[in-house]
């Protein structure tokens, strides 16, 4: 059984959450920016369960790292070199 491509929308699903692109951008603007020193599995915005699956991703760079790296990217405000 082929496994379907992650990427935003897959990875909101599994948090449980609004995945169409709309809320995608909804959710990234309301949360954003997070503080630089802050993790993005360690936003005060996530369940418990949510931040542990993130972390977890990361960590292990699963498979679902990638997508979480994109996550954490948009949320973060980066300054111009």
């Amino acid at each position: 059984m082929e496994m379907p491509n992650k990427d935003l929308g897959t990875l909101f699903d599994q948090l449980g959450l609004e995945s169409d692109p709309a809320s995608i951008d909804a959710f990234i603007a309301r949360h954003y920016p997070l503080a630089d020193d802050v993790k993005v599995s360690e936003a005060p915005f996530w369940s418990d369960t949510q931040g542990t699956f993130l972390k977890e991703q990361m960590h292990m760079d699963a498979e679902w790292a990638p997508v979480v790296d994109e996550l954490n990217v948009r949320l973060h405000a980066h300054k111009a070199a």
